[in-house]
């Protein structure tokens, strides 16, 4: 027989009996013991209280012994959350190892991204204007890179390419990435002349060309789509990064015209995330690509308080629209997004950075730069 609950009656009449024994045990030392009318009555009781213990004893039913507390406690540590309700800051920390991190850094007026392949190799997509090229080495550094992989330079403007010498004369860098497009700045000067000390080359950085396509991590170019262009800024690389089911589109400063140029080429810019080209300039953002694109995040990289009024209200109107959350560097900092090949984490890193204007030292440099170019 089981009481409701799970307790046996004989443990309840075995338990009894042995606290009737004890009682009567303890009875048999006070001052009444030495009377033997007294003695023989506690003594009775104490023999059918250590008989009734006896028989309940031995039909307590077998295989429910309790688990003492030092095993119940282990088995405690090996429960885990569910991945649905697993906080994103503990997935995080649980290691880069299959992971891709996108860092916008924070740059202040310019561009910066730094993506951490799960395989251990880095690309650098610009670096800032020249100013700014310590704090990108600084930062390159401190996430313990000393290698670039795959060095891109979207295009020559000073506020994008400014930082890049520093960045090569300070690390190793395996390949270099550049659109077919000259200028006539003391940066983008001083970039060539860095490069050709190091004994590198200059690939071509235009549509159709893969930059990585291995350990299901995919990394080409979108745009250029054409070989010259009245604006400087439709020179931009546009590279699109996949990684499992994610993907992320990063456009330089490329506006309009290149836009269009990616719609008509018929590629799959759908994208995760969406670097917001030139910075939020409504030259840039267009409707018919935002919708191509279909982004749920973007990231805006700008100065704050910047002379240019970037980001451009009309381009967070259609971003608002479109349903995209926005991310900014000139408000939140250095923005981190993480990818583990199916789902997104986003953090932001508070820091501050002087806002500077492009580099407008211009000095002639002809053809060089067609010599620096692979064959």
């Amino acid at each position: 027989m089981r009481i409701t609950g799970g307790v046996n009656l004989w443990d309840i009449v075995a338990i009894l009996s042995f606290l009737a024994f004890i009682i009567a045990i303890i009875g048999t030392g006070v001052s009444t013991f030495k009377r033997k009318s007294f003695r023989k009555k506690w003594l009775a009781v104490a023999g059918v209280a250590f008989v009734l213990f006896i028989v309940g004893v031995a039909n307590a039913p077998p295989g429910e012994n309790i688990q003492p507390p030092q095993t119940v406690a282990e088995k405690q540590e090996e429960i885990s959350l569910p991945p649905e309700t697993a906080d994103d800051e503990e997935v995080a920390q649980q290691g880069t190892s299959g992971q891709l991190k996108a860092h916008f850094l924070d740059v202040g007026q310019g561009d910066s991204i730094l993506i951490q392949f799960p395989n251990g190799q880095t690309m650098l997509i610009d670096a800032g204007t020249s100013e700014a090229g310590g704090a990108v080495v600084s930062y390159l550094k401190k996430e313990g890179i000393n290698k670039i992989n795959y060095l891109v330079a979207t295009h020559p403007h000073a506020d994008h390419i400014g930082g890049m010498a520093a960045v090569v004369h300070a690390l190793a860098v395996e390949r270099v990435y550049m659109p077919r497009v000259s200028h006539t700045t003391k940066s983008f000067e001083n970039l060539l002349a860095t490069i050709k000390t190091k004994g590198l080359k200059i690939n071509k950085a235009e549509a159709g060309v893969t930059i990585i396509n291995q350990d299901g991590i995919k990394a080409g170019f979108m745009a250029p789509c054409s070989l010259g262009y009245d604006n400087l800024n439709n020179y931009s690389a546009v590279v699109k990064v996949q990684y499992g089911s994610t993907a992320f589109l990063l456009t330089g400063d490329a506006e309009s015209v290149s836009e269009q140029e990616m719609i008509a080429s018929g590629a799959n810019l759908k994208a995760d995330v969406l670097k917001i080209g030139h910075h939020g300039s409504k030259s840039s953002t267009t409707k018919g690509f935002l919708s191509s694109v279909s982004p749920k995040y973007a990231v805006i990289s700008c100065g704050r308080g910047n002379s240019y009024g970037h980001p451009h209200q009309e381009t967070l109107d259609r971003l608002k629209k479109a349903g995209v959350q926005v991310y900014r560097t000139d408000a939140q900092g250095t923005v981190i997004i993480t990818s583990d090949g199916k789902t997104l984490t986003i953090k932001t890193l508070s820091s501050t950075q002087k806002v500077r204007a492009p580099d407008t030292n211009s000095k002639s440099i002809s053809d060089s730069i067609k010599h620096a170019y692979v064959k």
